[in-house]
């Protein structure tokens, strides 16, 4: 399609939105449909006033960070001996696809010039955000010969952006809020099994555990917390949990009970011929268990003591041991702290490399987003040191080798009410000793 009538067609939807406006915005209230929060200003009025920026600038935009090519020769021959070098006279953009819209954007495939690659196309991202005032620009490179531009209008992470439809449920999924893209954020458990959060103070690390926890309640999953800040955040949960611990000698004495379940379920495994608790049938298959971890710092520092440095090495290999074998036998664990470096703890590098989720929400240094992401992406550190104050609750979270920022949900206290009053599954743990363990140790349902 040229691009001159691309441009009619756009002004003329454009303008014919803006103009019934009034006409068709109380309408829709009449009929119950929330026309502040439903996105009709973007796929009227926002999707073709971006795609006619596009393409008004694309040229430009592919002139001044050498995305153009000339199909001349670079040079003239006048005459027999003279020789004229210089830059082409027209140099021709790279073909650009019709913008396909999406909930909180747009897509762009644009097809290479032979002897291109996509390096000038992610180098030129932030140029095209300022060009075609958008929220953000992502450049990837699925196929061969092609780039993809994914566009963000606006902020998907703001309070003011639609809600998102939560994904069909499963087994240890959660969806806990929204990603940068509009879509839900889902933490699935059995696809990522052990996750580490990390971030300053009120920077939304006990509200992304709520989150977690309310969409895991009504799952048969058992929860198991360590909350060494005397219980004030996950307490809220009340008899949801199968047991809590609120110091560190109750820390040791609850992962106790966990690594003799560990054990109990590789005995079941054993006998059965079986290397994970997902291939027993389902009626012999135990409950999945999630050990949630608050500020994991409580657990590693010491007073000087000998005792305390027993139960902090005690709490640092018991932790270790779950996280590396507990991922087959369907026991979980969620790590929060403000830092998971070596200076906090002997064994916390070591524990760090088990989890292989990572969200960083804000930090006061760049160690402690180095500690979180710099093993996954350089460039996700960079993201998360962009966080400010004001984006309580915004993350970037990284699984292999990949990242994306995201917000999640607040839990408002009716609903941690209702999860308070919940019931954990019956029988939850195969062992005996592990259930009385957790009942003497701890605060138990």
């Amino acid at each position: 399609m040229p691009a001159s009538l691309v441009v009619w067609v756009l002004s003329a939807l454009l303008l014919v939105g803006v103009l019934t406006q009034r006409w068709w915005e109380p309408r829709l209230a009449e009929r119950g449909i929330p026309v502040r929060r439903w996105p009709w200003r973007w796929w009227l009025v926002g999707y073709p006033a971006c795609a006619l920026r596009i393409f008004s600038s694309w040229r430009r935009v592919a002139l001044l960070n050498g995305l153009s090519v000339s199909v001349a020769p670079s040079q003239r021959v006048i005459g027999r001996d003279l020789v004229v070098q210089g830059q082409a006279l027209r140099p021709r953009p790279p073909r650009l696809s019709w913008p396909v819209p999406t909930a909180t954007g747009l897509t762009l495939r644009v097809l290479l010039h032979p002897g291109q690659t996509p390096g000038p196309y992610f180098a030129a991202a932030h140029a095209m955000e300022h060009a075609w005032h958008v929220h953000g620009v992502r450049v990837t490179s699925p196929r061969r010969g092609q780039v993809l531009i994914h566009v963000t209008a606006l902020d998907p992470l703001t309070d003011n952006a639609p809600a998102v439809r939560p994904p069909a449920q499963g087994l240890l999924k959660a969806h806990v809020g929204r990603t940068e893209d509009g879509e839900p954020w889902e933490i699935d458990l059995r696809r990522v099994p052990h996750w580490l959060i990390t971030g300053a103070t009120q920077s939304g690390k006990s509200s992304l555990l709520a989150a977690l926890v309310l969409d895991l309640a009504p799952q048969p999953v058992a929860l198991v917390g360590i909350d060494c800040k005397g219980g004030m955040e996950l307490g809220l949960f009340g008899r949801r949990l199968s047991a809590l611990a609120i110091d560190r000698a109750q820390a040791v004495s609850l992962l106790l009970g966990v690594v003799d379940e560990i054990h109990e379920r590789m005995r079941v495994c054993r006998e059965a011929g079986k290397r994970s608790v997902w291939e027993l049938p389902e009626e012999e298959r135990p409950v999945p268990l999630v050990v949630l971890v608050d500020e994991l710092a409580e657990l590693y520092l010491t007073d000087g003591s000998r005792q305390s440095k027993d139960e902090a090495e005690q709490c640092g290999t018991l932790l270790l041991r779950v996280a590396q074998i507990g991922a087959a036998l369907a026991v979980h664990l969620v790590v929060a702290g403000q830092r998971v470096g070596s200076d906090i703890g002997s064994r916390v590098t070591a524990l760090r490399a088990q989890l292989g989720g990572r969200v960083a929400h804000r930090s006061h240094d760049e160690a402690s987003a180095e500690m979180t992401l710099g093993d996954i992406n350089p460039d996700a550190v960079i993201a998360a040191q962009n966080i400010t104050e004001d984006e309580q609750g915004v993350a970037v979270v990284a699984t292999g080798g990949r990242w994306v920022r995201a917000r999640s949900r607040l839990v408002s206290l009716t609903e941690a009410a209702d999860i308070a009053r919940t019931a954990p599954p019956a029988d939850p743990f195969l062992t005996r000793s592990a259930a009385v363990t957790f009942k003497e140790g701890g605060i138990a349902a």
